[in-house]
């Protein structure tokens, strides 16, 4: 098990109960011990004390109820459950979980049973598993080891529903029935014994996913279990991985919760965070909106739902949302109205009728520009001009920029449509904008850096007849592919094949 230590230390209630968490660990030198504690998948540092003659002793009253961890200086460590009762074990070093002895904690007893029970069942079964997966499903040897593993399988869950049943006032039991997967029924099947809904299992799973999870108590977030369901529920095996039906669940499930919650708190953060980092082009729609949700809206309060959020940090995260919001998958971007290169002409793509229209930002001065906008002078020419497709490209040419940006469209032959915040536009609108806006153009445009969140060239973004974003921060040959596919015409020969450095550059 890969163990994340995140170097932070927890905010702990202040109420006081006078639990000891005391631990005798045999075999082991006097030194510092950490005791840490979950907050979803993560370890964080909760207290330190010294072990002394092999005895370790931490004060419970700090701490909420979850799965904690005695944490040792060589990375070893034991978990055990605190539900603010008083904690007696004792252990040898290193080999903690085959030793281990609850003397005081009716949780631990449980909890330490149930480890032991369902270790070594694991084990066999993994190995029964790997055995079977050399054979033929039809050999008979495979289906006997099925039948063993399913005996297995059988005693566990008998083992669990056991164990909830007789402690239903402890939170093992809640943590155990959280680890368990919900029973499904049988399809329906019509009157000849034939499946009448093949997705029934499927649907009725997804559906019932949260049953045996109690989404109103906060200690269960405090646990790795809670982490790995949230993680398989919103991963590629339970949801089509797309901005949409992500946002969909994603609303639907922190709705439900509590907006005072840690629960609340955990899941929103995971969501917003997890889709924030993923390399999957458009998934950042599902950060955009989750942050605007529930980080840049106000409760009936008028605060942030985001309760866990420093006011600074807030207002750091939600100050560029609403420009983004009109950058995601699916919406229309802001108009743009520039000069082209004859520093007269007005041109926009709004008025565009193409059936695709790709905007592209580029900078004279850029080294991956000065390689990616012949390539697509290229396409423009020999795919993208007979098709119906445009190209908006709108350049850096402020200062000495101006001129090298005319110069690079003369150099390069450049045929599509070409235009700029020009250095002489740029310097008359500085002294009165007026001029220009709304009788030629408008803020945003002239603005059109912040507006599109141009922070770094080339940036490529492909628009449908609607002007609606299809996609966007895609490579040549990732942009010559798409358009290939989208008209029906994948069968053509490639210009430009995949090149992962540039695919990597464009991300």
């Amino acid at each position: 098990m890969k163990i994340v230590i995140v170097l932070a230390f927890v905010l702990i209630s202040s109420i006081s109960f006078g639990q000891k968490l005391k631990f005798k660990v045999n075999g082991y030198k006097d030194t510092t011990i950490h005791l840490v504690k979950y907050f979803g998948k993560n370890l964080f540092y909760a207290d330190t004390a010294e072990i002394k003659n092999g005895v370790v002793e931490f004060d419970g009253a700090k701490q909420q109820p979850g799965i904690f961890a005695v944490f040792f200086p060589d990375q070893k460590y034991f978990e055990f459950i605190y539900n603010r009762e008083e904690v007696q074990m004792e252990t040898i070093y290193p080999d903690f979980v085959g030793t281990i002895k609850v003397k005081k904690s009716e949780e631990n007893r449980v909890f330490m049973d149930y480890i032991q029970f369902i270790g070594p069942k694991k084990t066999t079964a993994n190995k029964l598993s790997e055995e079977r997966s050399k054979l033929a499903p039809t050999d008979a040897k495979s289906i006997e080891l099925g039948n063993q593993i399913e005996a297995i399988n059988k005693e566990v869950i008998a083992y669990q529903n056991n164990l909830i049943d007789v402690n239903r006032n402890l939170l093992v039991s809640k943590i155990v029935k959280m680890s368990m997967d919900v029973f499904i029924p049988e399809a329906p099947k019509n009157d000849k014994g034939i499946v009448t809904d093949s997705n029934f299992r499927f649907n009725y799973f997804r559906a019932h996913y949260w049953d045996n999870i109690d989404l109103t108590d906060d200690r269960l977030v405090n646990t790795p279990v809670f982490h790995s369901k949230l993680e398989f529920y919103f991963g590629k095996n339970m949801l089509i991985q797309h901005w949409d039906s992500i946002l969909s669940q994603a609303y639907a499930f922190c709705d439900r919760l509590n907006p005072t919650s840690k629960t609340f708190e955990y899941s929103v953060s995971w969501i917003t965070s997890n889709f924030g980092k993923s390399k999957i082009m458009g998934m950042d729609k599902v950060y955009t909106m989750m942050a605007d949700r529930y980080y840049c809206s106000k409760n009936a309060e008028g605060k942030s739902p985001a309760f866990w959020m420093k006011e600074d940090k807030l207002a750091d995260l939600c100050e560029k949302i609403p420009v983004q919001k009109s950058l995601v998958m699916g919406a229309k971007p802001p108009n743009l109205i520039l000069r082209d290169s004859s520093d007269v002409k007005w041109q926009d793509f709004y008025s565009l009728k193409s059936e695709y229209t790709i905007l592209y930002f580029w900078d004279p001065e850029c080294g991956h520009c000065k390689k990616t906008t012949p390539k697509l002078e290229r396409l423009y020419k020999e795919k993208f001009k007979a098709r119906n497709i445009e190209i908006f490209s709108v350049g850096k040419a402020v200062g000495e920029d101006f001129g090298k940006w005319k110069k690079f469209i003369r150099d390069n032959n450049l045929t599509y449509i070409n235009v700029a915040v020009t250095d002489p536009l740029f310097k008359a609108a500085m002294e009165d904008a007026r001029q220009f806006v709304p009788k030629y153009t408008t803020i945003e445009s002239l603005n059109y850096q912040t507006t599109y969140d141009i922070f770094s060239t080339p940036r490529v973004f492909v628009l449908d007849k609607d002007k609606k974003i299809i996609a966007k921060s895609i490579s040549i040959s990732q942009l010559e592919d798409l358009m290939d596919r989208l008209q029906g015409k994948q069968d053509l020969p490639k210009i430009f094949p995949p090149d992962p450095e540039e695919d990597e550059q464009m991300h």
